[in-house]
């Protein structure tokens, strides 16, 4: 089929398109065409077509509507815009129209859709030389309901040739040289017409892919008939990225095996575990397992000694050594021991314990137990030392009030167990 062309041709140079410059002819309602790189089925175009004086350009609309439809019904430029050649003699649309309706149309080229999967594209279709193609038609004229008489055309179409079958199963029939044009035009047995409508095989017809914004009725211009790259598939990054791995050829087999056969097979390596580079390790499970305990041992005592760091570094010791007697003697073996249970230390000012260390030691109670004496001795220290401010500095009797501000008792941490060192 054939939905889509290009007409710029100039109204007189239809007839010299269609080889009837020498005959006289007038034209018709020229003020209703308009030069297209895209013309579809409803668009104005010229048409040659026989006159009692000789021939006529008579600017028609593409897409038949047969004379006997009814004046109320709206056109429908789209439902016969082509004519297939093997029934024209047989559809009452068409049959009554050959014997003194036959026409041409005179394009510079036509538009083809291929389909490619859930896509088409569009190619364009003209003769090498770039003169213009004529196309043999049908006309009608209809009369609407306001007594307008319109005018419209058909193109008749055959099978497409072997060069063409691969875009479409259907092309226009064209008639490229003069008997053809003059037998189609003139000829009033239409038993000679039977030959002329057969597809076109000439080498002279060529095409190539145009943007795919063809497909629109909007789009015109030079741009519908820029030619364009086609991209392969198979050259496309997104294939290649998700293309499967070439299995490897026979000859890189045997190149791989002789190599490996050539070189010789060297002592097996051990296994090395990190840390224990000098040692060699035999493949027995005993050996391994006695190893990664010691190196489990290891790890646990720098925890250990990192831990202790981190007391001593938190904690310094300031202060006489005096206060150190009055702590439980149980927390003090602990630090000096330096062990700290499995709970986790926080460099926060003081001391403090995860729920993994509460239920694993007696540390917990052991520092409960210190933060109540130690409160009490704090409370004994801090009333002693307001005594005796309050002598030197003479202060009077009857007032009670004492200008050092007490601050609020908050949870002990070990600055006190460690003042006296």
């Amino acid at each position: 089929m054939c939905g889509r062309a290009r007409c710029t041709l100039r109204p007189e140079d239809v007839p010299r398109a269609c080889h009837r410059h020498g005959f006289p002819a007038h034209f018709l309602h020229l003020q209703c065409y308009r030069p297209s790189y895209n013309v579809a089925p409803g668009s104005y175009m010229p048409v040659l077509r026989r006159d009692n004086n000789g021939v006529a350009v008579h600017c028609m609309k593409w897409g038949l509507v047969p004379g006997f439809t009814k004046k109320t019904d709206k056109p429908d430029f789209f439902k016969m815009f082509n004519a297939r050649s093997e029934s024209i003699g047989e559809k009452a649309s068409f049959r009554r129209l050959l014997p003194k309706n036959r026409c041409l149309v005179a394009v510079d080229g036509f538009y083809e859709w291929k389909k490619e999967g859930s896509k088409k594209q569009p190619y364009y279709i003209h003769f090498k030389d770039e003169r213009p193609l004529v196309f043999a038609a049908l006309f009608d004229s209809w009369q609407n309901s306001g007594g307008e008489t319109l005018y419209t055309f058909t193109i008749v179409t055959a099978a497409s040739s072997p060069a063409l079958d691969w875009l479409h199963d259907r092309m226009p029939v064209i008639l490229a040289d003069k008997d053809s044009v003059d037998t189609w035009l003139d000829d009033p047995s239409t038993s000679k017409l039977q030959p002329l409508l057969a597809p076109y095989e000439k080498s002279d017809l060529v095409w190539y892919p145009v943007t795919s914004a063809v497909g629109k009725l909007s789009f015109d211009g030079p741009e519908c008939i820029q030619q364009i790259p086609l991209k392969a598939s198979q050259n496309s990054l997104i294939s290649k990225f998700f293309s499967a791995e070439h299995p490897k050829t026979e000859e890189k087999d045997k190149e791989t095996r002789s190599t490996d056969a050539t070189i010789p097979a060297g002592p097996k390596e051990e296994p090395i575990l990190e840390g224990y580079e000098g040692v060699v390790v035999s493949d027995s499970n005993d050996e391994t397992k006695e190893l990664d305990k010691d190196k489990e041992k290891d790890k646990s005592n720098e925890a250990k000694n990192l831990c202790f760091q981190k007391i001593v570094k938190a904690e310094p010791f300031i202060g006489d050594s005096s206060a150190v007697a009055s702590h439980p003697e149980s927390l003090k073996n602990e630090v000096k021991e330096g062990t700290c249970g499995e709970g986790e230390f926080k460099e926060t000012g003081g001391l403090e314990f995860t729920p993994k260390s509460s239920g694993k030691s007696g540390t917990k109670r052991d520092y409960e137990l210190f933060s109540a004496q130690e409160k009490q001795w704090k409370q004994s220290v801090r009333l002693q030392d307001l005594d005796k401010s309050s002598v030197k500095h003479g202060r009077k009797q009857g007032k009670g009030k004492s200008n050092i501000k007490k601050s609020k008792d908050t949870q002990s941490t070990l600055h006190f167990f460690f003042d006296g060192k």
